[in-house]
């Protein structure tokens, strides 16, 4: 989505001059997948900027991402990984449409941080599992994932693996714009959603937040 639900257009404007700048290939991703049909799947400019806070404030190293869409997420993200570290980042990206990836790779290239972003095009659950059967488990420090909403559940088990203690997976669209808070609907997304909100909430192992941003972040920071 171009704006966290329920921000005028003013506030957005605010938003963007009172925040640090976009990287101009950031940018670039932003304004060109806005004005494709298809726009309701990028994250907001605000939440690109929320992800790499929070990135340095765990000193991540290692991320993972379920849904790489054009890459604006996975550039944002690895644009800080290799500001803090310029040896070693490492952005695990995992999608199944090469017709997105390609446009994702793109921006990747034109910031130069491609070097540190391994693109998998496989279903996610498959990748994840090889990397938990390649012995990551606890390697990565943060995930975020933005795909299918009733592949929620199998993202949340696998990543909670692959994180460390103190590790930070974030979950994109789960106030999916207002239908969680409708007890009318009954559709299988809303329902996966809701039901990860409710896992999440009761999970000793994690503790989690659910927050306005964006289309609603669920933030579970692993025990």
């Amino acid at each position: 989505m171009s704006s966290s639900l329920g921000l005028t257009p003013d506030i957005v404007r605010y938003l963007a001059d009172v925040n640090p700048p976009e990287h101009p290939a950031l940018a670039r991703c932003r304004v060109e997948t806005q004005a494709r049909p298809s726009a309701g799947m990028q994250i907001s400019a605000e939440q690109g900027a929320f992800m790499q806070t929070l990135a340095r404030i765990i000193r991540a190293k290692r991320t993972f991402e379920v849904g790489v869409f054009t890459g604006y997420s996975t550039l944002a993200t690895a644009l800080t990984l290799k500001d803090m570290h310029p040896i070693g980042a490492h952005i695990l990206a995992c999608d199944i449409s090469e017709e997105w990836t390609t446009k994702a790779r793109a921006y990747w290239r034109d910031a130069d941080v491609d070097d540190i972003i391994e693109l998998k095009l496989a279903p996610a659950t498959e990748t994840l599992d090889r990397c938990i059967q390649a012995g990551q488990g606890g390697a990565y420090d943060m995930g975020f994932i933005d795909a299918d909403k009733t592949g929620y559940d199998a993202y949340y088990e696998r990543g909670l693996q692959l994180l460390r203690s103190g590790g930070v997976m974030l979950f994109d669209n789960v106030l999916w714009s207002g239908k969680v808070a409708d007890p009318a609907d009954t559709s299988d997304d809303t329902t996966a959603l809701r039901a990860l909100a409710h896992k999440a909430k009761a999970d000793a192992r994690v503790h989690a937040v659910m927050t306005a941003i964006g289309d609603g972040l669920l933030i579970c920071v692993k025990r």
